[in-house]
């Protein structure tokens, strides 16, 4: 009896926080979970688009010619007037976005050719029913606005309308099936992100909550009542005190739609006070309704979480796209967050997956603030709307001047203190510390990692596959701060990407590693005297590079870009934007690059530097930029995170990778060849791609913290007593000397303190 009695907002909050404690109880044994969660977000979505089509084109379509005219100059006027303030305080939120250092892994859409926006086809549908299809909001409201448009001329729109109100109201059932699911699909969501997600996802959302809370409390008790007590006979305390019981109401359930008829009831007889004539009074029983189907101000609040995911994920929008972004931004918010908000993520290249935190704070706090402004928005120019037909409205420059300062201060005051609130606290950068403390992500073979120089065998072999088979030992060079290829982690182990492919071939050739760390430059000579049998160290192939050592079939592509200053990132969005830059000094790492760029930017000044850390150690203003690898280059900003990728487009070119031989040894390059296609086919270069590269955790070789395996041992097995977060499977004891015979190392024994140089901790410190 007790749970019927119980309010739905309660349910939801108890499946909101019982999927918390789930995934802190029991961490990622609950991911499974995601599956409910993201069939109950497409469930939400499934409706959304073809009821606010059929609202739009119905609630305009009832509209009749008499009244059209004052709804038109005044409700449609206002609306505008109300829009542009809202995106203008939305744009405004980044004031209050904290200057934490903030940097990223790789990511694919960094370097995804995207079509030139294009406005007309987003806005203009030549298919209505392929823009409903794919999802493309700005059209599909296009379209509906000029449908009941020419629908409220017509003379035989009856049966229409009330085909349409049909539709509106099974549309509406539906949606109501799936929100009473909410506390199930919540529970699945908030269960999975505290199950999986890593708390430093979680820091950063303060910031967020905070911004969007001031926002709409600002919005909702200055900004939209004090604009209509500026160009109204009614005043501040006449607007928002009769509204406090739909504004309590609102914020209480987190539902703007049930409160419609409260707002319109206290907007009719606020007016009736008013002694406003019937027809005045009638505008708002349109109005209420239009204005709810419309983008309000509750709706555009949800962008600020468009300009925070992009903040928080190392991609910010740049001001310059804000133009296009304040757009896209309006005509999707007409569609709510749930359709709204994945589409803008994609549209910026933002990661997606940031919209799993957005409906969690949605859900327990964002969606009351929300109704509490869209309650306020939907009153405001319901009444501006009445007191324009009832010929009230002055526009009075003074007391709109007063009104927009007064909002430009507060707003300024506000995201500042906000600011400077969250810049008090030492919020640790957790990026360096994430890639630094990364291990192995497979089982190794034994191995070492020496200084010293290779020394050439001492017998005579046919070529380097028998050399490595005799000896019992793949001799494998690497360069120095190559990362994320080969560099030396916080424990001192010399790992990475090309480290790791390294140890699939010695565990597929059942041999030793020894690893070479050697400068470039000496990798032909050791190649052809056998002193090294191998190069793997993130070497791109070029024709310099051919004429002196056999190079393997490309196993990647890098993407040439720009690393620039964090502050500077915007110059280098294009080849256009870059050519005018005055005076441009760019850094290349390889003569290759320097001749590209010459190509492109005749006028530049182009030096070669031996290291990324020259660039990335050198004084503000000795280089603009630094020509790298987008890849490469996304691993360096988490060192040095107050730099960013930029990838110009149309792209500058893709450079392909290999691993280098003895430049007469065709035997060991062909085995190469071949090996570097069978490491495509097993995935074994995606996944590692995915580890070093995007930083992403493979499948069971990582686990969240959770109090059933980390506090009660639930579940845990004695060997896997040390893993921990961050942790990868054992390091096998490197074996000295040479091998007698090759065998596969044990899976499991321990590291002794020496086999690691002495001392040697890691080679990659800012």
């Amino acid at each position: 009896m007790a749970n019927s009695s119980m309010s739905f907002a309660s349910k939801i909050l108890i499946g909101l926080g019982l999927g918390i404690l789930a995934g802190i109880v029991a961490g990622e044994e609950v991911a499974f979970l995601g599956v409910v969660g993201r069939g109950f977000i497409l469930l939400l979505q499934m409706a959304v688009l073809p009821f606010v089509s059929i609202s739009l084109i119905s609630g305009l379509g009832q509209l009749s010619h008499n009244g059209t005219r004052s709804l038109v100059r005044y409700a449609g006027g206002f609306l505008l007037l109300i829009w542009g303030t809202v995106l203008v305080i939305v744009l405004a939120a980044p004031i209050a976005f904290p200057d934490w250092p903030a940097a990223s892994y790789f990511s694919a859409a960094l370097v995804e050719e995207r079509a030139p926006f294009d406005f007309i086809d987003t806005y203009i549908p030549a298919n209505p029913f392929r823009a409903l299809s794919e999802g493309v909001v700005p059209a599909v409201v296009f379209f509906s606005v000029a449908f009941g448009l020419a629908l409220m001329a017509s003379e035989r729109k009856g049966p229409l309308i009330e085909a349409l109100l049909g539709a509106q109201d099974a549309l509406r059932r539906v949606t109501g099936a799936v929100v009473r699911l909410a506390p199930y699909g919540l529970f699945a969501i908030a269960a999975e992100a505290a199950g999986t997600m890593a708390p430093a996802r979680l820091a950063g959302l303060q910031v967020y909550v905070v911004t969007y809370i001031v926002l709409a409390i600002l919005l909702a008790f200055w900004v939209l009542p004090a604009l209509v007590a500026a160009v109204t006979p009614l005043s501040y305390r006449e607007t928002v005190g009769p509204a406090r019981d739909a504004l309590v109401t609102a914020f209480a359930t987190g539902s703007l739609f049930i409160v419609l008829p409260l707002i319109d009831e206290r907007a009719r007889s606020l007016l009736a006070q008013r002694n406003a004539d019937a027809e005045a009074i009638g505008q708002v029983g349109v109005v209420v309704p239009i204005a709810f189907t419309l983008a309000g101000a509750g709706k555009l609040l949800g962008l600020v979480f468009i300009l925070y995911s992009g903040w928080q994920s190392g991609f910010p929008i740049s001001v310059l796209d804000y133009p296009e972004f304040a757009a896209t931004g309006l005509f999707s918010s007409f569609a709510g967050s749930a359709v709204s908000l994945p589409f803008l993520l994609d549209l910026h290249r933002i990661p997606s997956d940031m919209f799993q935190l957005y409906l969690v704070f949605d859900s327990v706090v964002g969606g009351r603030f929300s109704a509490l402004a869209g309650s306020m928005n939907i009153l405001a120019l319901s009444l501006l709307a009445g007191c324009g037909a009832a010929g009230w409205v002055r526009f009075r420059p003074q007391r709109l001047l007063i009104w927009g300062a007064i909002s430009v201060l507060l707003s300024t005051i506000l995201l500042l203190a906000v600011r400077q609130g969250f810049e008090r606290f030492d919020v640790p950068y957790e990026g360096y510390t994430s890639f630094i403390e990364r291990s192995f992500s497979m089982p190794t073979v034994a191995w070492r990692d020496r200084d010293e120089p290779p020394q050439p065998p001492a017998g005579a072999y046919r070529d380097g596959l028998s050399r490595v088979r005799a000896r019992g030992v793949l001799r494998v060079g690497y360069a120095p701060d190559q990362l994320p290829y080969a560099f030396r982690n916080s424990l001192g182990e010399l790992v990475g990407f090309d480290v790791e492919m390294a140890h699939a071939l010695g565990r597929d050739l059942k041999v030793r590693v020894d690893f070479f760390r050697t400068q470039p430059d000496r990798f032909p000579e050791l190649l052809d005297s056998g002193a090294l049998d191998v190069v793997m160290t993130g070497l791109t192939i070029t024709p310099e590079r051919l004429e002196g050592m056999s190079l393997s079939t490309p196993y990647m592509h890098q993407t040439l870009a720009f690393v620039a200053r964090d502050h500077r990132r915007d110059e280098f969005r294009s080849l256009a934007a870059v050519q005018s830059i005055s005076s441009l000094h760019v850094a290349a790492l390889a003569r290759d690059d320097m001749d590209r760029i010459r190509e492109l930017l005749p006028h530049a000044e182009v030096s070669l530097v031996d290291s990324p850390r020259r660039f990335f150690r050198s004084e503000d203003g000795e280089y603009d930029a630094l020509v790298f690898a987008a890849e490469a280059g996304s691993a360096w900003t988490l060192v040095y995170p107050r730099f960013s990728v930029a990838v110009p487009h149309p792209a500058l070119r893709r450079v392909p990778m290999g691993y280098a031989t003895a430049r007469d040894d065709r035997r060991m390059a062909a085995f190469l060849d071949d090996w570097v296609l069978l490491k495509r086919g097993d995935q074994t270069i995606d996944r590692l791609f995915r580890y070093w590269f995007e930083g992403k955790s493979l499948p069971g070789q990582t686990r969240r913290w959770s109090l059933a395996h980390d506090v009660f041992g639930w579940g845990r097995s004695p060997d896997l007593e040390a893993s921990t977060e961050g942790s990868t499977p054992p390091r096998v004891v490197p074996v000295p000397a040479p091998m007698p015979a090759p065998a596969p190392a044990p899976a499991s024994v321990p590291v002794p303190a020496d086999s690691i140089d002495s001392g040697q901790r890691s080679d990659v410190n800012p």
